[in-house]
């Protein structure tokens, strides 16, 4: 899993919690929850029964004499705060995954194609069995004719990472590269990820 997609994944979990949080206090005071079955309410938390409101006359009346400029900037928070989210989920939907890679370059020789999860299943397959390497991880992105390939390697603690690359180069990426027609293409672009796998101690017995 590559750092990235790791902090994807968290930004999602964060905003999912939030959104479920606030999405299950606000229904709770929509059906008077706290009320029928003697709940206790957050400490501060202004939703409690149907009857309220977030921002009742009073806030709404000391938070517009901050002065003018005080709802302008409110709004203007929400706005960025709106196209920083629209960018972020733009900018996920660009990370597509090329479906087929064509065989012998673009457009491909007689219509033969390679499904990128079968090179990438490939790819990680003999990844995994370089001698100093204990699992092997590749996604594959990008357009067709412009694929992408990244590469996560978890190490095993006394092997050398420099060997371990340019084995990977010479093997796995060298007949990735042969079985796409592509052997010395600058368009199938790599990036590789090295880390050394942890362990457990083991009891001296």
């Amino acid at each position: 899993m590559t750092p990235r997609t790791v902090l994807n994944r968290s930004l999602l979990a964060l905003a999912g919690l939030v959104l479920l949080g606030g999405g299950l206090l606000i229904l709770f005071a929509g059906l008077d929850i706290y009320r029928r079955h003697d709940l206790i309410p957050p400490v501060g938390w202004p939703l409690t029964t149907p009857h309220d409101v977030l921002l009742g006359a009073a806030d709404r009346a000391r938070w517009s004499s901050q002065g003018w400029w005080w709802w302008p900037a409110v709004i203007a928070a929400l706005a960025l705060v709106a196209v920083l989210a629209l960018w972020w989920l733009l900018a996920q939907l660009r990370q597509r995954h090329p479906g087929a890679l064509p065989v012998g370059g673009t457009p491909p020789q007689e219509g033969v194609e390679l499904r990128d999860r079968a090179l990438s299943d490939a790819i990680a397959a003999e990844g995994g069995a370089l001698p100093g390497v204990e699992h092997a991880a590749v996604h594959i992105t990008g357009r067709p004719a412009h694929p992408r390939t990244d590469i996560t390697l978890a190490l095993t603690p006394h092997s050398a990472p420099g060997a371990v690359l340019d084995t990977l180069c010479e093997g796995p990426l060298r007949t990735a590269r042969r079985s796409t027609g592509f052997p010395n293409s600058p368009q199938m672009h790599t990036e590789v990820r090295l880390r050394v796998a942890h362990h457990k101690p083991h009891r001296a017995q």
